[in-house]
């Protein structure tokens, strides 16, 4: 066998070792996210776009709570693997091999979507396993992962063999035993961190990817519409509502959110604050995915009098939905209700009266972006007074 150069530097021979054991990441480094990763959040594209599409199906409060929970599961899936490459720098052919196995099981989730026959845990399960081998320090930390990510994929692996509803109950509590890990594994002392540059970087492309379903809807509403007046219309309006929801996380509530967790004052942070920036993107992302499902129905039915109640009242309460989790978010991650108070959640009552007006879908869309425009003006004016403090995200 051919021996490796004499001259290669330190990093060069560690690439060249196929399978390494896992380390804690440096909290020194600024890390970004890796080629795999962004390879593995592809499969969460087609995941939330099937999920979307079961919405735009069946815009009723039970659909509605369908599409919600397929969501949580697939999210939660999505951030149990940000969680472990955040506190694990393991770029192996072992670690590699797990992560394209549970992107497998991703597409294999948004292929079944409506008809969901398994899950994602066990491949984390076996990630953390290596990891409480290979790093003793950390597996206080481990120990809360290994064992909701194990009993949540058993109970997945049973629900096989359970008709519904008994089946969904049981994926609702494998949901929640996963869910429990990352709030345990917080609070305990002495545990392994989280890079605090590398996660939020982590959400914000997931955030990026669901927004990117507003886009889709609105192509998808343009070509189903035939290009006519009130559809073109309505879909340039949907356009810039969809640029409005980006500025509004990126300039404003994401870089809010990441700067109080780069702060670790009186040890807060090293307590709780990461599990609540983790959580509190959940209904972030719910409500964003089932925005671009109501824009795509208002583009379509540009030309229309108005929408139907469904329809109206889908695309009105995710936009009040996205605006009430922002408001959690950043109500949350800085303690301050005020700021929050006044903007993002001030726009919750404009948004839902309108929806009661039932007018056009090009009027309910535009009125919508006039909301925004207003609020992020607010909040730019809230920023540069020091009333909210951002970080660039």
């Amino acid at each position: 066998m051919a021996q490796p150069p004499e001259d290669l530097d330190d990093e060069e021979r560690e690439q060249l070792d196929l399978i390494r054991a896992p380390e804690e990441t440096n909290q020194e480094d600024n890390r970004t996210a890796t080629r795999l990763e962004l390879f593995f959040d592809l499969a969460f594209v087609l995941f939330v776009a099937r999920c979307a599409d079961l919405l735009g199906k069946d815009a009723t409060w039970s659909g509605a709570a369908v599409f919600a929970g397929l969501l949580t599961v697939g999210w939660w899936a999505w951030a149990s693997s940000a969680l472990y490459a955040n506190r694990f720098d393991t770029d192996d052919t072992v670690f590699r091999v797990l992560t394209l196995a549970g992107m497998g099981g991703v597409v294999a989730m948004a292929a079944s979507v409506d008809d969901l026959g398994g899950a994602t845990g066990r491949w984390f399960a076996a990630g953390y396993v290596r990891a409480w081998r290979h790093v003793p320090d950390a597996r206080p930390t481990i120990r809360p992962y290994l064992y909701g990510h194990g009993v949540g994929a058993l109970l997945w692996a049973v629900s096989i063999a359970v008709p519904p509803p008994a089946r969904h109950v049981l994926w609702g509590i494998g949901v929640l035993l996963d869910l429990i890990g990352p709030t345990v594994a917080a609070r305990i002392r002495e545990g392994v961190p989280l890079h605090v540059t590398h996660l939020p970087e982590r959400f914000a492309l997931f955030i990026i990817l669901v927004l990117g379903e507003s886009v889709h809807g609105v192509v998808t509403g343009l070509h189903d519409g035939h290009w006519s007046g009130g559809v073109v219309l309505t879909a340039a309006l949907a356009f810039v509502l969809a640029a409005c929801l980006w500025w509004l996380y990126f300039d404003l509530v994401g870089g809010i959110a990441k700067r109080r967790l780069l702060l670790d004052d009186e040890g807060v942070t090293k307590q709780g604050l990461h599990d609540v920036y983790t959580y509190a993107h959940l209904p972030v992302a719910v409500s964003l995915a089932a925005v671009a499902v109501g824009l795509e129905h208002a583009v379509v039915h540009g030309d229309d009098g108005h929408l139907s109640d469904g329809a109206r009242w889908m695309l009105a309460l995710s936009v009040a939905g996205y605006l009430a989790s922002a408001a959690l978010v950043q109500a949350s991650m800085t303690r301050d209700l005020g700021p929050a108070l006044r903007w993002p959640a001030g726009g919750i009552v404009p948004v839902l009266g309108v929806a009661l007006l039932d007018p056009r879908p090009a009027v309910l869309v535009g009125s919508y972006v006039v909301v925004l425009l207003v609020g992020l003006a607010v909040g730019i004016v809230q920023h540069r007074e020091g009333q909210v403090r951002t970080a660039k995200v």
